[in-house]
């Protein structure tokens, strides 16, 4: 399991060669990109800055990745997210999972991205033609999280 939070930009094809390689057991290979867009609740988005609180940051994605590997067959994930100033068409996150099938690669990835999103200790803050804002979670992050929530 890897986890970097780092300003520099990443490269999705080094990234994949590095978590698969060695590994002939690799049937499957599921990632996501998230990336900064130029338009946000109907206003247009000059950029974003992404805070974080170092340590536990990355501490808390290492947790996200614990609980994927316990609940699918997977053999590794990396997760690679960005901080700083951001423009649109900038990369923001990378999430790359490799099991031995797809269904589990898929699921795994997503719901690491679902847990980013609601649950690592990231601040977002927008510069619009408006000024400022700070950016809460939105309603349909909270929902596609609550899903993968174990009842009982």
């Amino acid at each position: 399991m890897t986890v970097r939070v780092q300003t520099e930009d990443f490269d999705i094809s080094a990234e994949i060669a590095a978590l698969r390689r060695d590994n002939p057991k690799v049937g499957a290979i599921a990632s996501f990109i998230g990336v900064v867009r130029d338009i946000n609740d109907g206003d247009a988005v000059a950029e974003m800055t992404l805070e974080h609180y170092p340590g536990m940051t990355e501490k808390s994605i290492e947790g996200i990745i614990t609980q994927a590997r316990g609940r699918w067959n997977i053999f590794d994930a990396l997760v690679v997210h960005r901080v700083g100033t951001l423009k649109p068409l900038d990369q923001i996150v990378l999430v790359i999972v490799t099991g031995g099938h797809r269904g589990d690669a898929f699921a795994a990835c997503e719901f690491v991205m679902d847990y980013l999103k609601t649950r690592a200790p990231f601040w977002k803050k927008e510069k619009t033609g408006a000024g400022a804002r700070w950016v809460d979670a939105r309603e349909s992050d909270d929902i596609a999280a609550e899903r993968w929530r174990i009842k009982g």
